[in-house]
């Protein structure tokens, strides 16, 4: 479906594989097996958590994902199962501050 027919409202999902190096997105479901659901989750890939694309081996396979702190290396098969959303950009003077985990002041007067 093209950009502008997308109904408004409604998120737009995406494998995490997709994610280019320096993007990021935010966790919407796990699709695997519940041994390695269990796993991934221990290590931070829970819903709502911010994941970032870090860096891609030489080969293409595996990359290293950033979450809640950790890095952890994914390869492609994994990463396809794990569903994400597009990650909200924060406005610069929030991100030049450290504080990219406060919402930008737009969301919080959007949310009231």
């Amino acid at each position: 479906m093209l950009p502008f027919r997308q109904p408004k409202g409604v998120r737009r999902l995406s494998a995490l594989s997709e994610l280019k190096i320096g993007e990021s997105g935010v966790l919407v479901a796990l699709d695997l097996s519940e041994s390695v659901q269990n796993h991934l989750m221990h290590m931070g890939f829970v819903p709502d958590a911010r994941v970032k694309a870090l860096r891609r081996a030489p080969a293409g396979d595996p990359t290293v994902y950033g979450v809640d702190g950790m890095e952890i290396a994914l390869r492609r098969e994994t990463a396809e199962a794990i569903q994400i959303q597009p990650a909200l950009e924060l406005p610069t003077e929030l991100r030049a501050a450290g504080r990219e985990d406060t919402p930008a002041p737009s969301l919080i007067e959007a949310a009231r």
